[in-house]
């Protein structure tokens, strides 16, 4: 992503805090699963939920040892909620699945930021309609001059594009 053309909001959405955010959110998720259907003490699930963080720098540094971005989130979580704790985390679970779930939420963050935006530029656009729909102008088709149009109708037009 080019940082100049990104919107803030898009760029914390793609940023590694909230990817790792999410997965980590996906791991608990599955703890809590494990938790409600039996599999998993009550107690150490809200121990796990309660001590689970992850530092970026760290991930980075057991990154570079492993060469693989989901054991090396694993083993920095691991150390925030101890080794005990730990055998519950990812049990079940494959690389995939916390890369392809996290990676879904952020893709429905990223469609949510975009849909509001297009909702505030549709209305900006039926404002602007409104505004405007007496004021002429030259009409076109096929890039040349045509039958004159009202900058309102326009303005509608791209309403219903949008």
């Amino acid at each position: 992503m080019i940082s100049r053309y990104c919107l803030p909001e898009m760029k914390k959405i793609w940023s590694k805090e909230n990817r790792f955010q999410q997965m980590l959110q996906v791991e608990i998720f599955a703890c809590e699963a494990m938790r409600d259907m039996g599999a998993l003490d009550p107690e150490i699930f809200q121990e796990i939920k309660e001590k689970a963080s992850f530092d970026i720098q760290r991930i980075a540094e057991i990154e570079e040892v492993t060469k693989h971005d989901v054991v090396a989130f694993l083993m920095a979580v691991t150390e925030k909620i101890g080794e005990e704790n730990a055998k519950y985390l990812h049990r079940g679970l494959t690389a995939s699945d916390i890369l392809d779930t996290s990676l879904s939420v952020q893709m429905k963050q990223a469609a949510e930021l975009i849909l509001g935006k297009l909702y505030t530029l549709r209305d900006v656009l039926v404002e602007l309609a409104k505004e405007h729909k007496y004021h002429l102008m030259v009409g076109r088709t096929h890039g040349v001059h045509a039958e004159p149009i009202t900058y309102g109708m326009k303005m509608a037009l791209w309403v219903t594009d949008v």
